[in-house]
């Protein structure tokens, strides 16, 4: 029994990033061997184990047969005759397909080192055609190793996929495992880019997709095209570290009501995600133009959004409005002043005390949406006096 550090672990290291997970390979044992020694069993498809101290992952070296179109459609065969080579043979890409042994001797077959080296993502066999998922996984180390670019023939062989109806077999749920976890990469615009590329957002995200060539008006898009200025405002995202939800709404906010609940839907997105791309793309043309409102607008606006209910949700909502705003051709270092404004405006109204206000109106025998039209005047006061405070202050300095 021999065992192999492998894939992103391998891959990490020799790019010089730092190592965060470790996977390994075991070659040449059984299952019972490693019940033997302690592992625990946790593969339902396939053999994997975790080890009984520090609980990393341990799968036996198998190799996979495809039977039936789809993610779910393999065969795996898992045995002590199956090496570290065939195993290796089954990896998505070159990169990723080098293994280590315990005295740090590599094994790479398929010249992932030179891969590396020449920063190419390229397939390591025919297989790669076999699991559509991998289209997704190519397109995600895209965005995350952006000085990457795409082997022509991988993606070539990612079109050929697409065209014959292996992406139409992916379950929502592991396309909107990917797609999330792409977001959250350092230049999220390459994964679009890909998909696009090989055709494949047209069938996953056909209402992103259409974005393209759709005209914006010049003096507020320098860029012009929708599906450009969304790529800026994605990587804007990235860049103000903003976190999966906000990203989320980075990508579909310049959908309409139906199109987005219809994406929403099909790929089961999670409430987090779903809530605030909502509000974001009903709300965020408001938003740009709050400077313009007055306080009693700015108090509408804060209902609208549920920012008394759920203030860092809201917080949220402006930061997505903020990549909107910088995301743009030549305003990526402009100020968005919006967001302070309206984080004060919300503060100056959660400063009213509305226990109070609703016990003065009961005691004036008022009730129901009465007492809520109270709360809401006492509010846009409390906003107003701040708003005229802040000038004042600004005046004087």
């Amino acid at each position: 029994m021999k065992i192999y550090r492998v894939g992103g672990a391998v891959r990490d290291a020799l790019l010089g990033l730092p190592v965060r997970d470790h996977d390994w390979v075991v070659v040449g044992a059984t299952p019972e061997a490693l019940a033997a020694e302690g592992y625990l069993p946790v593969g339902k498809d396939f053999p994997v184990f975790l080890h009984p101290k520090t609980r990393e992952e341990y799968a036996l070296a198998r190799t996979e047969r495809k039977t039936a179109q789809g993610y779910h459609g393999f065969a795996v065969h898992a045995a002590p005759d199956v090496t570290l080579e065939e195993d290796l043979a089954r990896r998505d890409l070159t990169i990723n397909a080098i293994a280590q042994d315990a005295d740090g001797v590599l094994t790479d077959p398929y010249d992932g080192q030179r891969d590396i080296a020449a920063r190419v993502l390229r397939h390591v066999t025919s297989a790669f055609a076999e699991d559509p998922v991998r289209i997704l996984r190519v397109a995600r180390f895209a965005a995350r190793f952006t000085d990457f670019s795409v082997a022509p023939e991988t993606l070539q062989l990612m079109r050929d996929m697409v065209a014959a109806g292996e992406v139409d077999a992916l379950v929502p749920e592991r396309v909107w495992q990917e797609l999330a976890r792409g977001l959250m990469e350092r230049q999220p615009s390459r994964m679009v880019e890909v998909l696009r590329e090989c055709g494949a957002l047209t069938k996953l995200l056909p209402e992103v997709d259409r974005l393209w060539g759709v005209p914006q008006r010049a003096e507020y898009h320098p860029e012009v095209d929708t599906g450009v200025h969304l790529m800026m405002v994605l990587d804007m995202a990235a860049q103000l570290d903003a976190p999966l939800p906000v990203r989320f709404a980075c990508l579909t906010y310049e959908l309409s009501h139906e199109l987005g609940k219809g994406l929403y839907q099909r790929l089961r997105v999670p409430t987090d995600c779903r809530e605030i791309a909502d509000v974001v793309a009903r709300e965020h043309g408001n938003i740009h133009r709050s400077a313009d409102f007055n306080a009693a607008a700015l108090v509408r606006l804060l209902e609208r959004c549920d920012a008394f209910r759920k203030p860092p949700r809201f917080a949220d909502i402006l930061l997505a409005c903020e990549c909107d705003a910088r995301g743009r051709l030549g305003l990526s270092e402009q100020p968005y002043p919006q967001r302070q404004r309206l984080l004060a405006a919300l503060a100056a109204a959660q400063s009213v005390p509305t226990h109070e206000v609703a016990a003065a109106a009961e005691a004036q025998g008022e009730s129901g949406a009465k007492i809520g039209e109270r709360v809401h005047a006492a509010r846009v006061a409390a906003v107003a006096a701040a708003s005229a405070l802040a000038t004042s202050v600004a005046a004087q300095t």
